[in-house]
Order: C-alpha cells, then sequence, then structure tokens
C-alpha cells in the first residue's frame, strides 16, 4: 500500500478547512436569504367597519380579507392617540406619544428623525428599505434607501410627491393617488438590491377625508342605499358633557364644497361652512373634469331642486359621505391585491410578511359623526391583517390586545433583531406561536393631546381592559367608565353607578399602573403639548 506523504495530508487538510469554511459562509448566506421579506401596507383612517374580514355589511374588501383567509387578523388591536402623525410616530418606534416626542397634528413640530426607529435598524442589519406614499410626519423620512412621499395629506388627483431632493423640488404625477403609490412601491420593488431582504412600507392618503374616489369607481354603491349605523342619531346623552361639545357631527359640521362635492356654496348651508377648504375638481384635468362632473352635477341639482330638512337630510348627508369613502376603499383593495400578485408572480410570498393596518379606525356614523380622535371603539381600533406563511396558519384570529407601539419590537424579533430596551411594545411572536396563549397583556394605554382643535375634542387618557374602558377627560369632567360587555355601543357612562364601584377603582388603579409602566408626565406638562 503507497503511503501518504506528509505534504499531501497538509493539502488534504487545507482542502477539508476550505471547504468547510466555503459551507459555513454558504449557509450564513443561506440564513441571510431565508430572513423574511416586510411588506407594510398602511392606510389612513379606514375603519374596520369597512373590512370584509372584520364582519363589514356595508361593502367587500376580497383583497384585504385575503390576508385574513392566507394569514391571520387580529380582533382586538388599538392605537395610542388617535390621530394621523401620532399614530404612525408610534409605528416607527413602538413608544408612546411622549417618548417619541410627536403628540400632535397641530403646531410646528416635527417628528425627530435622529431617534431610533425600526427601518434605521433593519437598513443597519442589511435590509433594502423604501417608503412610498403619506408621511405626514413634517420632517424628512430617515433609515430609508429609498423614499418617495407626498406633501402632508397629498392630493387624491394628480399628487405632487417629493424625494431626499426636498420639498421644493416637487414631481406631479397625473392620475390618482392610490394607484400612483403602489406604482411606486412596484417599480421600487422592481428595482431593489435583489441579493438583499427588503422592508417596503407602502402607505396610502386613502380613505382619508376629502374622501374622492377613484374616478372609476364613482358609480359603485349607486344601485342602492348603504344601511345606516344604529348611532347614526345618538344625542350623547348620558356621557361625559364634553362629548355635546363635538365639531365633527354629520348634522352640523360637513362642508358642502369640501365634503359633499358641491362646486359652489350651498344656500342652506350653516355657519360651520364658513370654513372652505379647496375642492378636489380645480387640480384636475379637463377630461378627468368632464367625468367628475358628469356624475356629481345632475345629482346636486336634483338635491337643490327640493333639499331635504332634519333627519332626512342628515341621511342624504350619510348617503354621498359613506358611498364616497366606500369607493376610495375599493381603490385600496384593488391596490392591496396588486401588490398580493406581484409577490406571487415572482416567487416572493412564502418568505414575505404582509402586513396590512391603517393609522386608527374612524366614525362611519356611529354617535353622528365623521372622524377619529376620541377614545370610543370606532376610532380607538386599528385594522391588523398579517400574512405569513411560516408562522401563521392560514384564517388564524387572534383575540389578544394589540397596540401600534407593538409593530416595531414585532418586526425586528421577527428578522432576527435585538428588540431596544427604550422600545415600550412587545413583540407579538408568542402570540403568532401560540394563539391560546393568555400570558400577555389584559390592559393598554391611550393618551389624546390635542384640545378643542378642529374637531372639538378635548385632551383626555384612559386604559382599555377585555371588559372595562376608563376615559378621563382631565382637562374638563373627569371620569367615564364603559362597561363593553353590557354596552358595546358605548351609550351609557356608569362610573357613579354603585354596582360598579369596585370596576371603577379597580381602573383607576390600572390607569396610575400603566401611567407608571410608561413613565407619563403630569396632566400640566401634557397640557403644553
Amino acid at each position: 500500500m503507497a503511503k501518504l506523504s506528509i505534504p499531501n495530508c497538509v493539502t488534504c487538510l487545507r482542502l477539508v478547512c476550505w471547504v468547510v469554511l466555503e459551507l459555513s459562509f454558504l449557509n450564513a448566506r443561506a440564513e441571510e436569504y431565508r430572513r423574511p421579506n416586510i411588506v407594510f401596507i398602511f392606510t389612513d383612517d379606514h375603519a374596520i367597519q369597512s373590512i370584509g374580514a372584520y364582519g363589514s355589511k356595508i361593502n367587500k374588501t376580497p383583497h384585504i380579507d385575503r390576508l385574513a383567509s392566507e394569514g391571520g387578523i387580529f380582533l382586538n388591536s388599538f392605537c395610542g392617540n388617535s390621530i394621523c402623525g401620532p399614530s404612525r410616530a408610534s409605528v416607527l418606534t413602538g413608544k408612546h406619544s411622549h417618548k417619541n416626542g410627536f403628540y400632535t397634528n397641530s403646531g410646528g413640530a416635527e417628528f425627530d428623525g435622529s431617534q431610533m426607529t425600526f427601518p434605521k435598524l433593519l437598513q443597519k442589519a442589511g435590509y433594502s428599505t423604501a417608503l412610498v406614499g403619506k408621511w405626514h410626519l413634517k420632517s424628512n423620512p430617515t433609515g430609508f434607501d429609498y423614499w418617495e412621499v407626498v406633501p402632508g395629506q397629498g392630493s387624491y388627483y394628480n399628487p405632487d410627491f417629493y424625494t431626499s431632493a426636498g420639498q421644493d423640488k416637487m414631481k406631479r404625477y397625473e392620475g390618482y393617488i392610490t394607484d400612483i403609490t403602489t406604482d411606486l412601491g412596484l417599480q421600487w420593488l422592481e428595482q431593489r438590491d435583489q441579493d438583499k431582504p427588503f422592508l417596503l412600507m407602502c402607505q396610502q392618503k386613502a380613505p382619508h377625508r376629502t374622501w374622492a374616489p377613484n374616478l372609476k369607481h364613482l358609480y359603485n354603491y349607486d344601485d342602492a342605499p348603504v344601511p345606516e349605523p344604529d348611532m347614526l342619531f345618538d344625542d350623547w346623552t348620558g356621557r361625559s358633557e364634553t362629548l355635546a361639545s363635538n365639531a365633527m357631527s354629520i348634522r352640523d359640521h360637513f362642508i358642502y364644497q369640501w365634503d359633499m362635492k358641491f362646486q359652489e356654496r350651498v344656500p342652506i348651508a350653516n355657519d360651520f361652512e364658513s370654513r372652505l377648504h379647496e375642492p378636489e375638481r380645480p387640480r384636475m384635468t379637463p377630461k378627468q373634469q368632464a367625468v367628475w362632473d358628469a356624475y356629481y352635477e345632475p345629482r346636486n341639482a336634483a338635491f337643490l331642486a327640493s333639499p331635504p330638512t332634519g333627519d332626512d337630510l342628515v341621511r342624504w348627508k350619510y348617503q354621498r359621505y359613506i358611498k364616497n369613502y366606500l369607493r376610495c376603499i375599493d381603490s385600496v383593495d384593488e391596490n392591496v391585491g396588486r401588490v398580493l400578485s406581484y409577490l406571487d408572480e415572482n416567487g416572493l410570498s412564502e418568505n414575505t410578511i404582509v402586513i396590512y393596518s391603517s393609522d386608527q379606525g374612524f366614525y362611519l356614523g356611529e354617535h353622528g359623526w365623521y372622524d377619529k380622535r376620541w377614545m370610543y371603539e370606532e376610532s380607538l381600533r386599528m385594522p391588523f391583517l398579517i400574512r405569513w406563511p411560516e408562522k401563521i396558519q392560514p384564517g388564524t384570529r387572534f383575540d389578544q390586545l394589540l397596540q401600534n407601539i407593538d409593530y416595531a419590537p414585532t418586526l425586528l424579533e421577527a428578522v432576527g433583531l435585538e428588540v431596544p430596551e427604550e422600545i415600550q411594545g412587545a413583540s407579538i411572536l408568542p402570540i403568532l406561536e401560540d394563539p391560546d396563549t393568555d400570558d400577555w397583556r389584559k390592559y393598554l394605554y391611550y393618551h389624546y393631546y390635542e384640545h378643542l382643535t378642529e374637531h372639538g375634542v378635548p385632551r383626555h387618557e384612559g386604559v382599555r381592559g377585555e371588559r372595562f374602558k376608563l376615559i378621563n377627560f382631565y382637562s374638563n369632567d373627569g371620569l367615564e367608565l364603559i362597561d363593553l360587555k353590557t354596552d358595546p355601543n358605548e351609550l351609557r357612562d356608569v362610573s357613579g353607578v354603585r354596582e360598579y364601584a369596585g370596576a371603577l377603582e379597580e381602573m383607576k388603579t390600572q390607569l396610575e399602573r400603566l401611567r407608571g409602566k410608561y413613565d407619563l408626565p403630569s396632566h400640566e406638562e401634557s397640557a403644553t403639548h
């Protein structure tokens, strides 16, 4: 038998070491490749009452519903401050408003883009990151390789976008904003670095006020009235006196030009009508205007020829409002379908987390209102649907109390990153792995900081549990206790009812506990923001 020479042994050893190192490198690349991509679709003011998977009785959303049927839906998902900018700041940072520094939409404060955000941490960990659509945080986005966003609220038709070149470098796109935002997101997916996992935040303006539909959807819902909510004629008795001072009722605070699509001031408009806003029509091309006018002008003329009064006028306003709102949702749903089709067609569905959410809920006539802000269920709730084939069984329904401060830690843990201690939310990965787990929060904290501004809503805070909700109108008339089990429509304050004395004390204790846990400033300090 031939003897193996020492030099040959060394060569073999070197070869083995090289193979081991190469395999280790390939395995590391494979592990990196398996890190999930993330597509985060975020809308503005999308109420769960208008999502099929949440039981909507007024419209259908088949593409959004796909995420629930192919993944999971959180039935108890909430925001911490029901207004656009602050909710977005909480999503990015995983912190409540008083910690991320963005309290309100009013005033001149900007989001501090130098602070920690989950896109920054993903970017640092090797992810390609992009943001398109609505931003609404005043400062320029940070943590994104590419971003293209609308100034302020943006426009539904022929919108302007700006990029890192600055707001003085606007680019106007012809078309409808929901389609254009999706176009920009899909174009980035095509052009991204194919060797990296990615985060795409596709943030739609719709269905934010002024509820201006894609022109091709104008005739949707014309065949029959949309069912009215039970509380359309709520008179706000039996609860905090502050409710009656609202400036967001369909009866008294709808603007005929802005909200109801009249080109001229309507003779029956009330004093609130003096605050006019730019209607959508002047931004349109002549061709677009012709389509708009062909729909609205005959209907407006019929209204003016025989205007309804009293409750019938409220009903007419509700129909004009809700149909335009739902038409905006139709376009959102259509574009969610476009994103899901892209992932399917490019082999990305299995390794991509897809989330659909909105910055808060919205009143669709409940309590006679539109808008949000109050700590009542319709505006407190956020949709949250998530598809992640690796972790979530199709059709899973989650009952746990989710909050928007939980999004950042969830996505960081999902890709294998450490969650910074400053984050106040919690990762929902344990829930995804065990939907029946009882090891989760039982109460969550809410705080709205604007005071009697655009819609007459006072600053207030509160705590929501599985059965009870305590609202503290600390700048006005104090505490309100609601029994969500016996009063799901939230029509009665039971804080002064003897049988609820124990529940009131428990909820007050929980409120103070959460104020301590989240390191809340005093009410006097809160009132300065």
